[in-house]
């Protein structure tokens, strides 16, 4: 499992940080913490706003 961020392009805003298999799975991780299904069930003007997952690489 690798650590990812997902922030909102436009502002930068983190939106969840947490462990994953893959980007994919950081999305729908990150949409059930908010209450939803998955990542396809967040309604499209909030997917609209662009989210970005990023695979952080901590050094120990």
């Amino acid at each position: 499992m690798s650590i990812f961020q997902i922030r909102q392009k436009k502002s930068g805003a983190v939106l969840w940080t947490g462990s994953a298999p893959d980007e994919r799975a950081a999305l729908d991780a990150m949409a059930r913490e908010a209450g939803y299904r998955d990542y396809s069930a967040i309604p499209e003007s909030l997917r609209a706003e662009e989210m970005q997952a990023d695979r952080l690489e901590l050094v120990s």
